[in-house]
């Protein structure tokens, strides 16, 4: 409405200035064409924000990780312990050096072709003897355990060595020290002198064992002789005297010339892949194919994943007021919520929303609290005394069971709404 103009007597009437119209929800201007309307129910910026930052920075850390990762095996180890690979942890220098000495050698790549190498004038050297399953493990040791020749295990641990080296057992400390000295009477070991042999230790109870290159008391190199026969079995704790970069200190190639070469022949066993379709796998099912360590990730990643839904999963807290972009009138929302009721046969609810309505409304009006309202014992005698009829029983009516149809439950309104009029004009 515009403003009115006052005028003194005699004075000129003014024009009243119209003043604007408030802005009404039904005067409110559209949003622009082809735009959506904001709601009270869509996010911020600052709210997706918030949502997202801590994905965002478990991705960011992943990206890290995986880039420090990839930084550090940049140089990895290419070619590790590979008599034909010329990298720094590759073993060509001692390859080469062993067929000047008329030492041949051969690489294989599967524990059947270890087999059927091992003889009397072969040393068999297992490169990664913890890679091969339990069979692999016991088929090696029955086929090398007569064949009268050499075995060498370079750096077993406990999956392995057990079964390998009977008797033989890991030591869970390994040697802090490189670089050891003999300390003992096998002349391989005295003519070498000080090598690069210290890592894993080992003990044994076995009386005819000579132990070298002790550290604390516990050797780094086992050689077991065999029950029968010249052929024996080398431990040794680390491979570092078979690495090219390593090869030219300490004593390290006359060490490995001397363990390696006492046979004409030199077979190299690397464990592959290849392993996975030899006949040892045969009566395997899949799940004894899969490494341990993939087993063990699985679960650490299930664990992982349970606890990272705990703590995003929603929680449900106290209700937050929210503001409508409409005003709803109260007519709509009782019809809507009976609507609901009546959909889901909710009579029940529907009849002690009702009662209980009733209940809160007219305990005030009667003198009774409303901790005490929805006390038959306190409300009914308060309610008697105020109505004009007395006697009623109100129990069934205030209290009593669901209406077993509408008809019923429209008819407890009624007489609802009769009593509580009654009670306010009583």
């Amino acid at each position: 409405m515009g403003a009115t103009a006052t005028t003194a007597p005699g004075a000129t009437p003014t024009p009243a200035t119209p003043t604007a119209p408030t802005p009404t929800a039904a005067t409110a201007p559209e949003p622009a064409p082809g735009t959506a309307a904001p709601t009270s129910s869509t996010p911020t910026p600052r709210q997706l924000w918030t949502k997202t930052r801590g994905i965002l920075l478990a991705l960011v850390v992943l990206l890290a990780a995986a880039i420090a990762i990839a930084a550090v095996r940049s140089g990895a180890q290419h070619g590790r312990l590979d008599p034909r690979s010329a990298d720094p942890y590759g073993s060509r220098a001692v390859a080469e050096l062993l067929a000047d000495r008329g030492v041949s050698t051969r690489v294989v790549t599967t524990s059947e072709e270890a087999r059927a190498a091992a003889g009397e004038d072969t040393t068999l050297l297992v490169a990664s003897p913890d890679r091969l399953t339990e069979r692999q493990q016991s088929r090696l040791r029955a086929a090398t355990e007569d064949s009268r020749g050499r075995t060498v295990l370079l750096a077993p641990g406990t999956p392995s060595v057990s079964t390998l080296a009977p008797g033989v057992t890991v030591d869970a400390t390994p040697s802090l020290d490189s670089t050891l000295s003999p300390r003992c009477s096998l002349p391989a070991a005295e003519r070498a002198g000080s090598a690069d042999v210290g890592g894993r230790r080992y003990d044994t109870l076995a009386p005819d064992a000579e132990a070298c290159y002790l550290s604390d008391g516990l050797p780094s190199l086992l050689q077991l002789p065999a029950a029968e026969g010249p052929g024996d079995t080398v431990v040794l704790g680390a491979p570092d005297i078979l690495f090219n970069d390593r090869l030219d200190e300490q004593g390290n190639a006359s060490l490995a010339l001397q363990l390696l070469g006492s046979r004409p022949h030199l077979v190299w066993y690397l464990p592959s892949l290849d392993d996975a379709s030899t006949g040892d796998t045969a009566d395997r099912d899949f799940f004894d194919l899969i490494p341990d360590g993939w087993l063990w990730g699985t679960l650490q990643l299930t664990i992982a994943a349970a606890l990272a839904a705990l703590w995003r999963a929603r929680r449900l807290g106290p209700l937050v007021p929210e503001r409508l972009p409409v005003a709803i009138r109260a007519s709509e929302t009782v019809e809507g919520r009976a609507r609901l009721y009546r959909k889901a046969n909710a009579r029940d609810r529907a009849a002690t929303a009702l009662r209980s309505a009733t209940r809160t409304r007219i305990a005030p009006l009667l003198g009774v609290s409303p901790a005490q309202a929805h006390t038959p014992e306190t409300l009914l005698p308060a309610l008697s005394t105020r109505l004009r009829t007395p006697g009623q029983d109100l129990h069934p009516l205030l209290f009593g069971p669901p209406p077993a149809n509408d008809a019923a439950l429209i008819t407890l309104a009624d007489q609802l709404d009769a009593l509580e009029r009654e009670v306010r004009t009583s």
